[in-house]
C-alpha cells in the first residue's frame, strides 16, 4: 500500500473513523486497527506514527483496554487522543483517576488556553474551543512530559514530551466543534511525524488495480452490480484490472425504486461490460412474506443475494471471486474492530457464514463515500453516477416500515418519485446527498372529497452529510415540501398525510430501519 502510514489503534471510542478521515484529508495513509495488535504486527505495518482513540473505559480498571507491551520503546511518535492519553499517562509513570464532585470533568465545548511553543499547537491562537468528553482525568502527569494546554476546570488537558514525541490531549481534535482540530492533526502528521503527503487517489487507484490483478491471476470474478454509486465504481476498476474475466450480476430483488432497474440495465450496456440481470423479485419477497423485524429483512436480503450470485457463477461456469462494494462505513456500523453493531449492512453483517466462493474481494473497504466518488472520477465514470445519491442494498424493504407487499412497494415507489422529481425541479438535488421517502406503518384518519379517510403516512426523509458517519437534515423550503405534499396525496392512492423528518445522525440513523 502506501511508502507512509499511520496506524490508528482503535480502543472502542465513537470518533474512530473520524479520526482516520482526517487523516486522509491531510492526504496521509491511514488504517483502523484493533487494539489487540501484537508489537510484532505493530512493527511489520510500520508506521510514521501511531494515534491512540478515544474509548468508553477507565484505564485504571482490571478490564480496560491496552496496547501491546514494549510499544512505547518502537521510538514510534505517539498521539493519545481522550483515553488515548490518559493510556500515556498510566503507561508512563502518571496517575489517572475518577473526577470527583465535577473536577476536571468535561463535557461538550469548553474554551481551552495552549501553548503554542509545542510543535502539535504550532500556529494555533493561545485559546479556542475544543470539544471535551471525559469523567476521568490526569491527577499525576508523568516524569518528562509538559503540560501545554489547560482549561477552568482541568489543568491538564495536553500533555507532551517532546524528545519522545509523545503528545495527548483530553479533547476530541478531528470533531469540527473543535477550533484547528484538523491544524492539530496536521501538525502531527507533518511536523512530527515527518509525513510527505503521498496519499492520493490517483496513487491509490493504481495500486489497486495492480493489487486486483495480482489476486486474481487467471481466475474469474462475479460483481455484485446494484447500480448505486459504490458498486459502480467497484465495476469500473475491476473492468480496468481484468477486463474479460469479470462478469456483472445485477440482481433486480424487486425492491428497487420506479424504473431503477431499467435504467441501471441501460447505463451499463453503454460501458459494453458482460452484464447479466436477474429479476428475482418474486423470489426476494417471497422470502420477506410476513417478516417486520428490520435486521431479519437484511439478513434475509444478504443471505439471498449470496445465493442468487452463487447460483449465478454455476450458470457461467468456474468462478472464484466475488467483487463487492463494501465501503468503510459500512464495515463500521456492521460493528466490526471493537464497535457496538448499529445495523447489519447486506454486504457485511447480513452475509450468511458459508459462502461459496474461494474469496470475497472488497477492494472499498477502506474507503469513505468521498473518496470513492473520487475514486470513480480517476476511473473516468460519467458525474451523474459519481454523485448519484446512495442508495441501500437492501432497497425499499427497509424504507417499507413493517411488512412487505407489492401494494406497499408500489405505493412508496410513486411517492419517493415524487418527492425526488420535486427535489431536482427545484436544483436542490447537489446540495442534497440522500433523500427519499418511507412509507410508515402508521395509518391516520383524514377527509378526501367531503369523506372519511382512513390511510398511510409517508414520511420524508434529506440528509446533507460529508461521510454519511453523521448528517444533518436538509433545511427544504417550505414551498417545495408543500408541493411534494400536495403531489403525494393527490396523486399516489391510499396516502392521507405526508411527514418531514428533523432527526440529525445521531442520534438516528439515515434510514428508518
Amino acid at each position: 500500500m502506501q511508502n507512509q502510514k499511520i496506524l490508528i489503534l482503535n480502543f472502542g471510542g465513537q470518533y474512530d473513523q473520524l479520526i482516520a478521515r482526517r487523516v486522509r484529508e491531510c492526504k496521509v495513509y491511514c488504517e483502523v486497527r484493533s487494539y489487540t495488535m501484537t508489537l510484532a504486527e505493530i512493527q511489520e505495518f510500520n508506521p510514521i506514527g501511531i494515534i491512540f482513540t478515544g474509548g468508553p473505559d477507565s484505564v485504571y480498571k482490571e478490564d480496560s483496554y491496552h496496547p501491546a507491551e514494549g510499544i512505547f520503546e518502537l521510538g514510534i511518535p505517539i498521539l493519545g487522543i481522550c483515553y488515548g492519553c490518559q493510556l500515556l499517562a498510566h503507561h508512563l509513570g502518571g496517575v489517572v483517576t475518577t473526577a470527583e464532585d465535577g473536577n476536571a470533568r468535561e463535557y461538550g465545548k469548553t474554551l481551552t488556553f495552549y501553548k503554542n511553543s509545542c510543535l502539535l499547537f504550532d500556529g494555533l491562537s493561545e485559546e479556542g474551543i475544543s470539544w471535551m468528553s471525559h469523567g476521568d482525568y490526569m491527577k499525576k502527569v508523568p516524569e518528562g512530559f509538559k503540560l501545554v494546554a489547560h482549561s477552568e476546570k482541568c489543568p491538564n488537558v495536553a500533555i507532551c514530551d517532546e524528545e519522545r514525541k509523545f503528545y495527548g490531549v483530553q479533547f476530541h481534535p478531528e470533531v469540527n466543534h473543535t477550533e484547528n482540530g484538523t491544524v492539530m492533526i496536521h501538525n502531527f502528521l507533518y511536523r512530527i511525524c515527518g509525513a510527505v503527503g503521498d496519499w492520493t487517489m490517483e496513487d491509490y487507484m493504481h495500486r489497486c488495480i495492480e493489487e486486483i490483478r495480482s489476486k486474481v491471476g487467471s481466475g474469474q470474478v462475479l460483481l455484485a452490480l446494484s447500480g448505486g454509486v459504490d458498486s459502480s465504481v467497484c465495476a469500473a476498476l475491476f473492468a480496468e484490472a481484468i477486463g474479460s474475466q469479470l462478469t456483472c450480476v445485477f440482481v433486480d430483488h424487486g425492491l428497487l425504486r420506479k424504473d431503477e432497474g431499467d435504467e441501471v440495465e441501460e447505463a451499463f450496456k453503454k460501458w459494453s461490460l458482460n452484464l447479466i440481470r436477474v429479476n428475482a423479485g418474486e423470489r426476494f419477497l417471497g422470502k420477506l412474506a410476513g417478516v417486520t423485524e428490520p435486521e431479519q429483512k437484511r439478513k434475509i436480503i444478504g443471505e439471498e443475494f449470496i445465493r442468487v450470485f452463487e447460483e449465478e457463477g454455476k450458470k457461467i461456469g468456474r468462478t472464484d471471486f466475488l467483487a463487492q462494494g463494501t465501503i468503510y462505513p459500512d464495515v463500521i456500523e456492521s460493528g466490526k474492530e471493537n464497535a457496538e453493531t448499529i445495523k447489519s449492512h447486506h454486504n457485511v453483517g447480513g452475509l450468511p457464514d458459508f459462502v461459496d466462493f474461494k474469496e470475497i474481494i472488497e477492494p472499498l473497504r477502506l474507503l469513505f463515500k468521498d473518496e470513492v466518488r473520487e475514486l470513480g472520477r480517476q476511473l473516468g465514470l460519467p458525474e451523474y453516477m459519481v454523485m448519484r445519491q446512495p442508495f441501500p442494498g437492501p432497497g425499499l424493504a427497509i424504507r417499507v416500515i413493517g411488512e412487505i407487499t407489492e401494494d406497499k412497494l408500489g405505493i412508496l415507489r410513486e411517492a419517493d418519485f415524487i418527492f425526488r422529481d420535486e427535489v431536482a425541479k427545484a436544483k436542490l438535488d447537489i446540495q442534497m446527498n440522500q433523500y427519499f421517502a418511507v412509507l410508515t406503518n402508521m395509518k391516520s384518519v383524514g377527509v378526501m372529497g367531503d369523506g372519511r379517510t382512513y390511510d398511510w403516512a409517508i414520511a420524508l426523509r434529506s440528509v446533507t452529510t460529508e461521510d454519511f458517519m453523521t448528517a444533518d437534515w436538509s433545511r427544504i423550503p417550505y414551498e417545495v415540501l408543500d408541493k411534494v405534499s400536495s403531489r403525494i396525496v393527490n396523486e399516489v392512492p391510499h396516502v392521507n398525510r405526508v411527514l418531514y423528518d428533523i432527526t440529525s445522525k445521531p442520534p438516528s440513523t439515515v434510514e428508518f430501519e
